[in-house]
């Protein structure tokens, strides 16, 4: 079964993809993917996304691959990566991830410096950390790193956040 953390990020991105005024569109990856649940969901719900899923773990990239064809989606690009490291140079609109807090803070601090340098103008990184993995540190963390940073939904010792870049100012 989904662990609750993914189960409320999957949640509130989904509510709050829908009650955008424009329709989800644009380039989606899926950071740390595991078996794809996040990313694979998504895209079901929002098929005009763009959907990119990148994990370190090949077994993991194995099962992503099986829940993408059961799940009918042909055009997703599975991406073997340590984090950023195969994505450099690579840019999305929006970004969701429950990172390898195990792995370590500066492991998920990577994770989001990464997601800052790869988000468009205007895109979103939604991330879920629970209080005891040190989801106070890293909002702080989040604050400094990007435009705006919204606590979404906090349950059960979990927060979810919308962490926006900054929109391009015309020239």
């Amino acid at each position: 079964s989904l662990d609750f953390g993914s189960a409320l990020l999957l949640k509130t991105v989904i509510k709050d993809l829908r009650d955008r005024r424009s329709p989800a569109a644009g380039s989606l990856l899926d950071l740390g993917c595991g078996i794809g649940v996040l990313g694979v969901t998504l895209k079901r719900l929002f098929p005009q996304l763009e959907l990119t899923l990148s994990d370190v773990n090949h077994r993991a990239l194995d099962l992503t691959r099986q829940n993408l064809a059961e799940n009918g989606i042909r055009y997703a690009e599975v991406v073997d990566s340590d984090g950023w490291q195969q994505l450099a140079g690579r840019r999305f609109d929006l970004i969701v991830t429950n990172p390898p807090i195990r792995a370590g803070k500066a492991v998920v601090y990577r994770f989001f410096d990464g997601a800052a340098a790869a988000l468009n103008p205007g895109g979103t990184l939604y991330v879920v950390i629970g209080k005891k993995q040190g989801a106070p540190s890293a909002w702080r963390k989040l604050e400094e790193t990007f435009a705006g940073c919204d606590l979404l939904a906090k349950q059960k010792g979990f927060y979810v956040f919308a962490c926006r870049q900054a929109a391009e100012v015309p020239a």
